[in-house]
């Protein structure tokens, strides 16, 4: 039987683009309906599409001061996750590596790590401004204390689970401490530091906006903020859709990259 290849296509695509379809169809309609409700002040899906039309088609005004569009506040943002986060990277593959190949080490810094990893972001926040005085690195601080655990945590365990015949090969085979680490360990190792990169890209990303709404005077966080202040319901809804969709986009381009730089099955 013949089998017209461009409807197979056609098929294919269809088949993986109804569900998320589906299920935003079905987000929309709830969330319409709630707002019919007579007892609330949620707006509805239009009503936050009519009166936010401005900020929508020009996200990249900038009238000066805190009077820009929204491609200004998530550029802020992301600036004070990608200098929190790239230290945490630093620091936390560091920390990793050496809790897992030394025992001293692993004693020492276990208990810090238990006592410090539950803490929520937002406890951070007035010792962060207690010690740097200044908004942004106050933010940034936020931001590396939060994304460090999974690093370190996903690091320490991919070192331990690797098998012993690697270390017998690296015997066999004569390599130095820095060959064997860049041929052997971090190889290994890598789609477990993946995985913490990727949880703590995400936690970054709800950092941020915590420490913006308290701390900042740009970015997202503080955007939001500032639409409460005015008790523009539809603003904060419209922020919390770029929220989502720029952490989604984050955590596919993780996602991408761990498929890219990690040995696959």
């Amino acid at each position: 039987m013949f089998i017209n290849t461009k409807n197979l296509i056609f098929y294919k695509q269809v088949k993986h683009i109804f569900p998320p379809v589906f299920g935003i169809t079905i987000l929309l309609i709830g969330w319409h309906l709630l707002s019919l409700n007579a007892g609330t002040s949620l707006p509805s899906p239009l009503q936050v599409i009519t009166e936010n039309w401005d900020l929508i088609r020009d996200p990249f005004f900038n009238k000066g001061g805190n009077n820009k569009g929204f491609f200004w506040m998530i550029l802020a943002s992301i600036e004070r996750v990608a200098f929190g986060y790239s230290l945490a990277i630093i620091v936390g593959i560091s920390v990793g590596f050496i809790i897992s190949l030394n025992k001293f080490s692993r004693e020492a810094i276990d208990p810090i790590i238990q006592l410090l990893r539950p803490v929520a972001p937002l406890a951070w926040l007035p010792l962060a401004q207690a010690i740097f005085l200044k908004p942004d690195p106050s933010a940034i601080f936020v931001i590396f204390i939060t994304a460090i655990w999974p690093i370190i945590l996903n690091t320490a365990l991919g070192v331990q689970l690797i098998p012993r015949d690697y270390s017998n090969v690296s015997k066999i085979l004569g390599l130095t401490i820095f060959e064997n680490f860049f041929k052997i360990l971090l190889p290994a190792t890598l789609p477990y530091i993946f995985t913490g990169l990727r949880i703590a890209l995400g936690l970054s990303w709800l950092a941020v906006v915590a420490a913006e709404m308290l701390l900042s005077y740009d970015g997202i966080g503080f955007f939001i903020i500032d639409a409460y202040n005015n008790s523009d319901i539809s603003e904060i809804i419209l922020a919390i859709i770029y929220l989502g969709g720029v952490g989604l986009i984050l955590d596919k381009m993780m996602a991408y990259l761990s498929f890219k730089f990690t040995p696959q099955e």
